[in-house]
């Protein structure tokens, strides 16, 4: 687990105030003034996983976000200081320091096992998920899902036979899930704005301004407005050969330069207005409404 040092992140344009955001989210750890390493949520979750899973009796399932984590969609990281299972039967649901146990139907065909680990296959997965957990994330892992070959009609068939607590949640999980979002940002974004009542919008969208083509994340081309999440700031994966941070940053300065040029209105936020709608509302009702 390597040390990074508030210059090093700085120099990868993540600044102050994302640093200070990470360490609140439990993204990063603070080992002593100026210095951080990542926290390993996953590394973490497996360990629980092999050290929770030969203590149960057999026929207990990997379930919901545990099963999530195994399938490798995204999902909430704070919710991986538990191991989630289904125990095929009937009843309640229970609650433990590091367990948390569902006991409802499991059909063998909601079941696989892979590396020696049993688990529920993906469309039940996120169905559960979708049941059981924040609708925003849920989202997240239904579109990566649909990203990786998950068909709505494999989702929408999962959701006829599962009739439980929750399955009209799941069934706005799957009426608003999306893959054309290519980031859990986005779909978080997408159900921040469906919350807020605000016009949908389209999703990578592309616009030609003096020969150049850009793709926004999200667009309401009959407003002229664009939007950008962005994320944790990635702007080393941005990088050409040669480049810095900086240059990275004018690029981009150059490119929103142009857009607006061109009579484009562009919104830009990130995690923190994402995970607070006012504060989303606040940057998007008045772009929405000043250009209709």
């Amino acid at each position: 687990m390597s040390v990074r040092l508030t210059r090093d992140l700085n120099a990868e344009g993540t600044g102050s105030g994302a640093i200070r955001r990470l360490v609140r989210e439990q993204q990063l750890t603070r080992v002593r003034r100026g210095a951080f390493v990542a926290v390993d949520a996953d590394a973490d979750h497996r360990q629980l996983i092999d050290a929770t899973m030969p203590r149960l009796s057999p026929g207990h399932v990997l379930s919901h976000t545990s099963a999530l984590w195994l399938h490798e969609l995204p999902g909430d990281t704070r919710t991986l200081a538990r191991v989630t299972v289904t125990k095929p039967g009937k009843g309640g649901t229970s609650v433990g320091p590091y367990l948390h146990r569902y006991r409802t139907p499991l059909p063998d065909d909601d079941i696989e096992v892979v590396d020696g680990l049993t688990r529920t296959v993906v469309a039940r997965t996120v169905v559960d998920v979708g049941r059981c957990g924040d609708l925003g994330f849920a989202v997240a892992a239904a579109d990566a899902a649909l990203r990786r070959g998950l068909s709505h009609e494999q989702l929408e068939a999962r959701l006829q036979v599962n009739r439980r607590h929750g399955i009209k949640r799941a069934r706005t999980m799957a009426e608003l899930a999306d893959a054309r979002s290519e980031s859990a940002g986005e779909s978080l974004s997408r159900v921040a704005i469906w919350r807020l009542g605000l016009p949908a919008p389209e999703l990578q969208f592309e616009v030609t301004v003096g020969g150049t083509t850009y793709r926004a994340d999200f667009a309401w081309p009959e407003l002229r407005v664009l939007g950008e999440f962005d994320g944790k700031v990635k702007y080393g994966d941005l990088l050409r050969p040669g480049e810095t941070a900086a240059d990275v940053v004018m690029r981009e300065k150059r490119r929103e330069a142009q857009l607006r040029a061109a009579g484009w209105w562009v919104v830009r936020w990130t995690y923190p207005e994402v995970f607070h709608p006012a504060r989303l509302e606040r940057l998007l009702r008045p772009a929405l409404f000043r250009a209709a």
